[in-house]
């Protein structure tokens, strides 16, 4: 295979914090990925909904539905694009499935550190300017209690809001990618002639219902009150 064609290629010959030079020529071929599950550090946590984006086209998996399709779909992609999926996403996935990943992995954790910008997803994407809307202040806690909710009582409008959710993440990823990129570019003798334009952002089929956020986070606010006393 020509290295053209082929970012392992360079995934072997690059350090991990120059992988970013690789996503022009291999955008077509490439995955945003998220996860969410069932805790936020428990052992037995399990993945409610993953959700890809490959710039065109959405993805969505759910427990109990087609999780198990994740495992061969994923395989079609030749880069992986995540947020702290090297330290959670992809080992968790890997431990879940039974699989490797074995993609080139650019983790915008440690890219956007690099450029200056912290404070975790949403605090780069406040930074970055982007707008959640109706999903703002929704966060991991907040999916875990969604999930919860749509196990438990079958509400719909729980596993749309957690699935509106984690679509937003990898649709903001792809914006956070080219941000990076174009910053980087600063850093070489190609920054007027290589800056990549910001996307335009798709239509998230899925509706986050205001009741129902509502509702999680007086039950959190609730829960850290009686914790409080």
């Amino acid at each position: 295979m020509s290295p053209n064609l082929n970012p392992t290629f360079f995934g072997e010959r690059l350090p991990s914090n120059h992988y970013w030079r690789i996503f022009p020529e291999f955008r077509e071929s490439l995955a945003y990925l998220d996860i969410e599950t069932t805790s936020l550090d428990s052992f037995s946590n399990r993945i409610t909904t993953i959700a890809i984006y490959d710039g065109s086209t959405i993805f969505t998996y759910v427990q109990g539905q087609n999780l198990d399709d994740f495992k061969e779909d994923i395989q079609k992609y030749k880069v992986l694009v995540t947020y702290n999926g090297r330290c959670f996403d992809v080992p968790f996935i890997q431990a879940f499935f039974g699989i490797k990943l074995n993609q080139v992995h650019i983790d915008l954790r440690y890219l956007l550190r690099s450029v200056g910008y912290t404070g975790g997803l949403k605090g780069c994407e406040r930074k970055a300017g982007i707008d959640r809307d109706d999903l703002e202040g929704v966060d991991g806690y907040c999916a875990v209690l969604l999930w919860k909710d749509y196990e438990m009582t079958k509400n719909h409008k729980a596993l749309e809001t957690l699935l509106a959710y984690n679509i937003q993440d990898v649709v903001n990823l792809e914006t956070l990618m080219v941000l990076s990129y174009n910053l980087k570019l600063r850093e070489t003798p190609f920054n007027d002639s290589h800056q990549l334009p910001f996307p335009s952002s798709p239509e998230i089929p899925f509706q986050a219902d205001l009741k129902t956020v509502d509702r999680i986070k007086t039950e959190i606010r609730n829960s850290w009150m009686r914790f409080s006393i």
